[in-house]
């Protein structure tokens, strides 16, 4: 292609069609109504040789071609913004954005609160928003649902699209109400290890978004041709807790979450009959991200606070 005679405004509302697949969202998003986008699509069709874009219902999804296009599209608008800003840096003291953070509620307690204080006392302009993952697919959040990082294991290979870091390691422990009649007349302590038959035998509150009942555990259970008592599943880690607050029912959770709420709701705190991590959790962004200033500032803040709850090897 001769570049000399390619409207270069175009690859704003191809990155614009990639990110939002609707032309309504990509014209509020370049500063064009929807007829001025449709007409710089039919533009870019031509130019590009591809359809581009196919309808589906009520959006329209990219080709494999312009999927292809989508990554390095937006290095090279990135590229072109660091150029055109300057020597200038990021400064968070008179920054005002906001930030999206998909992930689990336990981080309501291992990362918002030690957050809110870094963003009051060094960016009073930055928000941080923690919002739900899309359940079956955490990562559609980066691509669809206007989320800046999602936190969560890394249970298989992460696309090519994405940037990762490590976070934290932890293991998972069991918590049950302090007083559980059936722990007292087996004489557990807490600290202890609950005997397999009983660990099995014992009703269980599991955490599960998807509300699936079999996890990690159960795998590792059936592995020793065992299998427990579950009893009921939660969507969040905090509904586990109030379950087991107010039953016989034992939970499992990430032993920095268990550490905090143990004293605040009188739960006790005992190891497992079977290996339960460490489980490594990791800060995934879209590389279109990954040379934004201020994202990388937030990103870099975010693991600073998550790292000291369990030491990784960085990666």
């Amino acid at each position: 292609m001769n570049l000399s005679g390619f409207d270069l405004n175009l690859l704003r509302v191809l990155d614009a069609l990639l990110r939002d697949e609707s032309t309504v969202k990509a014209g509020e998003r370049v500063g064009l109504s929807q007829p001025a986008v449709s007409s710089s699509l039919n533009r870019l069709r031509a130019s590009l040789g591809d359809p581009l874009f196919v309808r589906k219902g009520q959006r329209i999804v990219p080709t494999d071609y312009a999927k292809s296009l989508e990554v390095p599209l937006r290095q090279a608008l990135d590229g072109l913004e660091a150029l055109l800003a300057g020597p200038r840096k990021f400064d968070p003291s008179a920054a005002q954005q906001s930030f999206k953070i998909s992930g689990s509620d336990s981080y309501a307690e291992l990362l918002m609160p030690a957050l809110a204080r870094h963003l009051m006392a060094e960016a009073p302009g930055v928000k941080a928003q923690l919002v739900e993952p899309v359940a079956r697919d955490h990562i559609a959040t980066l691509e669809k649902f206007g989320v800046d990082m999602v936190l969560l294991p890394k249970a298989q290979q992460f696309p090519a699209w994405l940037d990762s870091a490590p976070a934290f390691e932890s293991r998972f422990v069991i918590v049950a109400r302090q007083g559980h009649p059936r722990l007292l007349r087996n004489r557990m302590t807490p600290g202890d290890t609950i005997p397999m038959d009983l660990f099995c035998d014992l009703g269980h509150a599991v955490f599960s978004p998807e509300g699936n009942l079999k996890a990690m555990t159960d795998a590792a259970l059936a592995q020793m041709g065992r299998e427990r008592n579950v009893v009921v599943t939660l969507s969040t880690m905090g509904g586990v807790c109030s379950v087991v607050i107010d039953s016989d029912l034992v939970g499992i959770l990430p032993e920095p979450l268990a550490q905090r709420m143990a004293p605040r709701l009188g739960l006790d705190i005992y190891r497992a009959p079977v290996p339960l991590g460490p489980g490594r959790i990791f800060l995934i962004w879209h590389k279109r991200n990954a040379a934004n200033a201020a994202h990388t500032w937030f990103r870099n803040l975010v693991l600073d606070v998550l790292r000291p709850l369990g030491r990784v090897e960085q990666s």
